[in-house]
């Protein structure tokens, strides 16, 4: 599996980004892709999480398999969950290409989408096809020219709300116009309370979580605690891409729109830390941004994180690397004795404040 693995990433990788992740996606629903073949577990890696029970903590983060048309051999890879979209009420081409940029050098990704999307109702039409296995998520956000982008994010969960295991407001993309202004308190306040009302309508419940940037300074990320925890949100996905060039340089370094990938592991763990400190481990928190390693997962887990979601590492190491971290995390579990990974979380926030 790894030879084929590596021949396909070269070959992958002489392909405009954009353009490999298209026919990433079409080799993966012709089945051809050797997987693992389910999550991998242990009773130490068993992670509830909202309500929901998760064989291991590493997840799929939004934006790989945006309008769920792999997701059946996704839930082959190794992962624990999963999360498509971002989803929104109307289909959209996203922002003019190119718009996809690799930073080998830095394994490092910057993205300039814009939310191009199916459309929530294609999608989840797609998801409640799927077969029953792991949790599998929906990021959703707002159409570029909506007239009321808050009111988009209710109009999704009411749509497409039951198809999904969980639901993750994204308020947080930098790549749609003034969409980040929603993390205001009062904007993000009512937004919250417009989609809770929305999932406490549907017939069965979904846990909402909240994904926020790592680019919030502590007032703003305070008021997004406060927030969280008033509304009743179920859990925070820290973090988003970043706009900060902080320490990449080379060909791309420039381009307009969100730097995920190796760069942004410090700054999304130290805003993770944080959180983790302001709401006092009330809430779940979920860690992503700069994941490539075991190493990388634990330190997570160590600075708050109750799981962990992964994409950019994946595009430079291939599927394989799922599995590697949550074996990686089990063996490294076992030989500090812990019974469960939950015995880790928050452990190791000081060292990241």
């Amino acid at each position: 599996m790894k030879m084929v693995e590596r021949v396909g990433l070269r070959f992958l990788h002489r392909l405009h980004p954009e353009s490999a992740h298209d026919l990433s996606l079409r080799v993966l629903s012709s089945g051809l892709v050797p997987m693992p073949g389910g999550p991998v577990t242990s009773p130490r890696l068993k992670t509830r999480i909202a309500g929901m029970d998760l064989p291991n903590p590493v997840g799929l983060a939004a934006g790989f398999d945006k309008n769920a048309r792999v997701v059946g051999n996704l839930m082959r890879a190794g992962f624990g969950f999963i999360e498509c979209g971002a989803a929104t009420p109307r289909p959209q081409p996203g922002n003019p290409k190119p718009r996809l940029f690799r930073l080998r050098d830095d394994q490092a990704i910057i993205n300039r989408f814009g939310f191009n999307n199916d459309g929530a109702e294609a999608i989840a039409e797609r998801l409640s096809r799927r077969k029953a296995g792991i949790p599998v998520g929906l990021n959703i956000g707002a159409n570029k020219d909506s007239l009321d982008r808050a009111k988009d994010f209710a109009e999704v969960v009411r749509v497409a709300g039951l198809a999904a295991d969980f639901l993750t407001v994204n308020v947080s993309s930098p790549n749609t116009e003034r969409l980040r202004d929603l993390q205001g308190a009062d904007a993000l306040t009512g937004l919250l309370r417009d989609v809770m009302a929305a999932r406490d309508a549907l017939s069965e419940h979904r846990p909402v979580f909240l994904k926020i940037a790592p680019d919030l300074d502590d007032n703003g990320l305070a008021d997004i605690a406060n927030i969280a925890n008033s509304v009743g949100v179920d859990g925070i996905i820290a973090t988003n891409t970043t706009l900060s060039r902080d320490g990449i340089s080379g060909p791309h370094s420039n381009e307009a729109g969100g730097l995920s990938g190796r760069p942004l592991f410090e700054r999304s763990t130290r805003i993770l830390a944080r959180l983790y400190r302001m709401t006092g481990g009330r809430i779940p928190l979920i860690g992503v941004g700069g994941i490539g390693d075991v190493e990388d997962a634990w330190q997570k887990i160590r600075a708050g994180a109750s799981a962990v979601q992964l994409y950019s590492a994946l595009i430079y190491h291939g599927f394989s690397l799922t599995a590697e971290i949550a074996r990686g995390l089990d063996e490294r579990a076992a030989g500090e004795g812990l019974t469960s990974l939950s015995e880790l979380t928050g452990t190791g926030v000081e060292d990241w404040i």
